[in-house]
């Protein structure tokens, strides 16, 4: 038992660096479209709006059929901290996750800078002609709907494997739709913070720290109130990758 003990914990520690490449490369290709996108139609003249609309939903679903099985393919603070709230997914995780998301949302963030939007704003997630309070409730909904999503389909009582990303992507797509005129709908606070770092521009960034952090913990409300209090080793699994 003490060597079988012994196996496993080498083997969390081999895939440490894995997953952690894993969220730096994910992210890093959320941002590039999300951000690229937003800055097609004014750098072209074509294909901006559709850009805008799909491209995070469909990348999203992507890099989880892709990577999901190595790091969860989070791309996002809230769903890690949802997942952690959830007791799926370890707290000494949490530091190489936030540190890889971000690493890989800056990397991106520049990548664009350097490629497209020399001298022009870099995709900033803005505020559309609402009010502030206004546009914190768009981003707590948007992200309430996107976590309530990502935690249903990882759980063991309904866990649907790939299609998961189909459900994940799906849900983005209609976030942006319907709430992407009033806030932009980042749902993801490293997605618009390294727009704002690369920018230096920090205007209204609170918006999208404060409504993705309330709109993923009443996701992880709802999902005690619906399944229990978490613990779901199928839901673990999920979050963490098993490669």
């Amino acid at each position: 038992m003490a060597t079988r003990n012994i196996t496993i914990v080498q083997h969390i520690e081999r895939s440490r660096p894995r997953r952690f490449t894993g969220e730096v490369v994910g992210t890093f290709a959320l941002v590039v479209v999300a951000v690229a996108a937003s800055l097609s139609d004014s750098m072209t003249g074509i294909g901006g709006q559709p850009a805008s609309l799909l491209g995070p939903g469909l990348t999203v679903m992507a890099i989880i059929l892709a990577t999901g099985n190595i790091s969860g393919a989070h791309l996002n603070p809230v769903v890690t901290i949802a997942f952690y709230l959830r007791g799926e997914f370890p707290a000494k995780r949490i530091g190489d996750y936030l540190v890889g998301q971000l690493l890989g949302g800056l990397a991106g963030a520049l990548l664009v800078r350097f490629v497209l939007a020399s001298g022009k704003v870099v995709g900033l997630t803005q505020v559309g002609h609402v009010t502030i309070w206004q546009a914190i409730v768009a981003e707590v909904v948007a992200t309430f709907l996107l976590v309530s999503v990502i935690l249903g389909t990882a759980s063991g009582s309904q866990n649907i494997g790939p299609l998961s990303a189909l459900a994940v992507g799906g849900t983005i797509i209609l976030d942006t739709v319907v709430f992407g005129p009033l806030s932009g709908a980042s749902m993801n606070p490293v997605r618009s913070l390294v727009a704002e770092i690369v920018d230096n521009n920090y205007h209204n960034f609170y918006v999208y720290i404060i409504g993705p952090v309330i709109g993923a913990l009443i996701a992880v409300a709802v999902a005690y109130a619906l399944r229990g209090s978490g613990h779901d080793p199928v839901a673990s699994q999920a979050a963490q990758g098993h490669l």
